[in-house]
């Protein structure tokens, strides 16, 4: 195939955006768009690998979270089209762009998951503060707002998670494994009669009568 030009070969934009601001800001959203493919891809496997009481809540709970990060990493790379510069659309060369892990191979614990997930969407979002103020300082206006816009979806998705990894719940398997719970209930209940017997030792002598 012959290219029609190299992916890092800048073709002017049509909205007049210095040639500086849009290798600025060009290389900040390739980042962000290799990040949010890392964090897509994981939420697959999420969504494909979740089990358990919860299955069909976090299946279409993963489900509706990489499909929010489909449409943000595509307006992403949109933008770099108006730019003038070519998206990072190769894995390899994303995963050399992305500032999260995709975890590893293998089952983890729901929990685990979750956790990784709330890991990465904080990360993001403080990645993406961070590229916000750059663009304000080049007056790129039009990525603040993307990005403003994308900001908020991931800071909703990051407390969704702490929702779901929180203390209270039905499912024993989303807190703890039941061997946990047993032992910690076994504990307490020691603890209740130890107490009981302590209180039993020093009950105050009834008073004499006078």
């Amino acid at each position: 195939m012959e290219k029609l030009r190299e992916k890092s070969e800048y073709e002017g934009n049509p909205v007049g955006l210095s040639d500086n601001t849009a290798k600025v800001m060009a290389r900040e959203l390739d980042r962000h768009l290799s990040s949010f493919i890392t964090l897509f891809n994981q939420y697959h496997k999420h969504h494909w690998m979740v089990e358990g009481p919860q299955f069909r809540d976090l299946h279409l709970f993963f489900e509706d979270h990489y499909t929010q990060l489909h449409e943000q990493y595509d307006a992403i790379a949109e933008r770099l089209t108006v730019m003038g510069y070519c998206p990072t659309c190769h894995p390899k060369k994303q995963l050399e762009l992305t500032y999260i892990d995709h975890e590893e191979e293998g089952v983890f614990r729901i929990r685990e998951m979750l956790a990784k997930d709330m890991d990465d969407e904080k990360t993001i979002a403080v990645e993406l503060r961070k590229t916000i103020k750059l663009a304000m300082q080049h007056e790129d206006f039009a990525t603040k707002a993307l990005l403003e816009g994308i900001l908020i979806k991931t800071e909703d998705r990051c407390h969704h998670i702490e929702h779901f990894l929180g203390d209270d719940g039905l499912s024993i398997g989303m807190i703890a494994r039941p061997e946990d719970i047993m032992e910690a209930e076994d504990q307490k209940s020691r603890s209740s009669k130890d107490g009981l017997r302590v209180t039993a030792r020093k009950a105050p002598a009834k008073a004499k009568a006078k």
